[in-house]
Parts: structure tokens; sequence; C-alpha cells
């Protein structure tokens, strides 16, 4: 048996030569998942997935349940297993990770949305991709909850080739759900375990449209799990998000600076752009993956500046050289941070936000943050410098 780290190719030599052989190649969750009796919430989607793990894993934590945190987060799965076992478990799972399942079965299963991303490992198919999501539902049954995006168009287009046995619940921005929830833009709706839960927008510590439907999700999945209305309305304000992910690091002459530099896809960035109507200074780049920018072309009227950071910036400066009149570039984020306290003026914002990934100047996105931070917190005000 093999049990492969997902952000291993499965072209490799000797992996294809294991599968050759017949050695059965597995991931550490489908490994774990034969060792727990505990129930499983499963979490995939291109973005937002991080998010509501951990926002669904506080909920259910808050109100008393016995409950673990695993997968493309936190801790080896396995590994706490060797300590104790949960009767629940949230796990975070990246397509990669269910490239590897085989057994697993989730109670609860949770397909955020895809937008294209990692396509040189999916022969640049999107429909390769699609069915990796869909492999989370694939051992379902119809007692199971399988909670998808209803205005996600790559859903609805993989749902015409893949089949889910699991009753499904919808989540929607638009319309009203009679299994499922939805919002309005002023409350969250739950219809959901024969519970009608309404919870005010305001309330919620997470901001931003796109984590309107994190919360969707997230509130769902608890509601199956037992989570009652009270805990539920008490659990959603004491949130906090993990790092790098719209992470308000300081206020500075007033001039917020914020870290999102887990938006490593285009997507991502445009639920970014999308949760401000300040002024933004737009700090991105990196190692294009194939980006298509016109996606963030409508968001960019509020953006007075683009600093590019990374070693080739020429299709990003190329994709808004008409849109954006300050286009700027270097290689240092200290830099790069420094410009935007010279071009912020109160009520500004300065967003890294790059949607590319990391590795041509820092380790991977999580340095890239910590590197951010560590530059917006050398920063001195204007008045005193």
């Amino acid at each position: 048996l093999i049990i492969k780290s997902p952000g291993i190719s499965p072209k490799i030599e000797m992996v294809t030569k294991a599968a050759l052989t017949g050695i059965p190649i597995i991931d550490e969750l489908e490994f774990a998942f034969g060792y727990s009796s505990g129930k499983v919430i499963a979490i995939t989607g291109t973005n937002g997935k991080t998010t509501t793990t951990l926002l669904t894993y506080h909920l259910m934590k808050e109100a008393g349940l016995d409950v673990g945190l695993a997968g493309n987060v936190g801790q080896s799965w396995a590994g706490q297993l060797l300590d104790t076992d949960h009767a629940w478990w949230v796990i975070e799972c990246s397509s990669f990770q269910i490239d590897g399942f085989v057994n697993f079965k989730p109670s609860v299963a949770i397909l955020c949305n895809i937008t294209p991303d990692h396509l040189d490992r999916y022969e640049y198919k999107i429909e390769n991709y699609i069915d990796s999501k869909f492999g989370i539902f694939k051992n379902m049954t119809s007692e199971d909850q399988a909670i998808l995006f209803a205005e996600d168009e790559l859903t609805q287009k993989g749902l015409k080739t893949n089949e889910i046995n699991a009753s499904i619940l919808w989540i929607s921005a638009l319309e009203v759900q009679n299994a499922g929830a939805w919002t309005n833009g002023e409350e969250l709706v739950f219809a959901i375990a024969e519970k009608s839960v309404r919870v005010p927008v305001d309330t919620l510590s997470l901001k931003g449209k796109h984590n309107l439907l994190n919360s969707l999700c997230a509130g769902s999945a608890a509601l199956i799990a037992g989570v009652s209305e009270v805990d539920l309305m008490l659990a959603f304000p004491t949130f906090k998000n993990a790092p790098h992910r719209m992470e308000l690091i300081r206020e500075v002459d007033g001039v917020k600076f914020i870290n999102d530099s887990k938006g490593t896809n285009v997507e991502a960035t445009a639920y970014a752009l999308a949760s401000y109507e300040n002024p933004l200074i737009w700090i991105a780049g990196g190692v294009d993956k194939g980006n298509d920018y016109t996606v963030l072309s409508p968001l960019t009227e509020k953006v007075k500046s683009l600093i590019c950071l990374g070693k080739d910036n020429e299709k990003l400066k190329k994709a808004f050289a008409a849109q954006i009149k300050d286009i700027r570039e270097t290689q240092d984020i200290a830099e790069a941070v420094i410009w935007g306290q010279e071009i912020g003026e109160s009520g500004d914002v300065v967003l890294l936000s790059p949607a590319c990934a990391s590795f041509d100047l820092f380790k991977n996105y999580e340095d890239r943050g910590r590197q951010f931070r560590t530059a917006v917190e050398n920063l001195k005000p204007k008045a005193i410098a």
C-alpha cells in the first residue's frame, strides 16, 4: 500500500510503476477513514473551502459537540486518531486528496464552487477538474446530505455527467430554497433539518459577499450535525478566520492593509476586490497559472494603483494597462508596502491579493503573507516619519 502526499503528481515514474504492478495508491484521508467511527463533514471547492471548514468546526465546537478538524487544514487525521476519535470530523478536501479516495464516505459533503484551477494536473481539461471535485460524493447514499451552490455554473455542468446519490440541499444568493439556505443580503435564512433559522448578516464576523455563501454552507452543515438555533446565533459573531484570508493587518493614517495572500487564483482575487467599495491599492502577481484576467476587469474601477510583485509581470501589466493608470512593479514586498503607504490616503485599502502562486519570490503563500505582515508592522505613520 502506498499513501501518497497529495502534492505528488500521479504521473511521476515511481507512482506510475507502482500503479502498473497493482499496488494500491491512496490518500492519507482515505487511510485514516478506515480507523474512525466518527461521522464526516467533507468540504471542497476551488475557493472558500478553508474558511467554510474552519467556520463549520467553530460552530460545532462552540455548541459543545464532540468534533475534530483535519484534512487540507490543521493536523493529519491519521496522526490525531492515534490519540483520540471524535463523534464528528470536519475535513477540508482538495481535489488532489479526493483523487486518492476509494471508500471515503462523508455523511455531509459540501462543494462550495468550481472555477478553473490546477488545470496543469488535469490535462488542461476543466471537465477532468470538475470530475475530481465531484469524486467527494461518489460513495454517498440517500441517507447522506450534499450541499451545493445553486448559481455555480461549473457545478451545474458537473451534475450532467456525475451522479449524486445523496440528498441535495442548495444554497443560493438569489432564490428562496425550500430545502437548503439562502441570503437576501440582510439575513442568512436556513431551511435545514426541519429547522427554520434566520441570522442577521450584520452579526457575522466574516465580511464580503463570498463569505455569505461560506456562512450558508457552514451553517447548513452545523444544523444537520445538531447545532441548535441559539448556539448557531451565538457562534457566528465569535469566529476568527485563518491568517492570509482577507486578514486586516493594521490601519496606518486611515489606510487599511489587508492580507489576502491565500488569493492564489483569479476567482479568489475577484472575491477580494468585490469586497471593498473603498479606493484600492492592489498588490498582485507571482507565478501565473494560465490566468484569464478578464474576469477582474469589471472590478478594477476602484483600483487607483496596481503594484506588480513578481519576477515576470508582463502579462499582468498588459492585462490592466488600459484600465489602471498607475502600474508599477517590484520584487521586494517591503517596497510594495511602502509604495502602498505613499499612494494611500485616509479611507483607502492596500490589498495584497496576488491571483497567482507565490513560488517565484516566496516559499509559499504563507511566507508571502508573513512577509507582508512584517512589512506593514514596520511602517511608521506619515506624521511621525
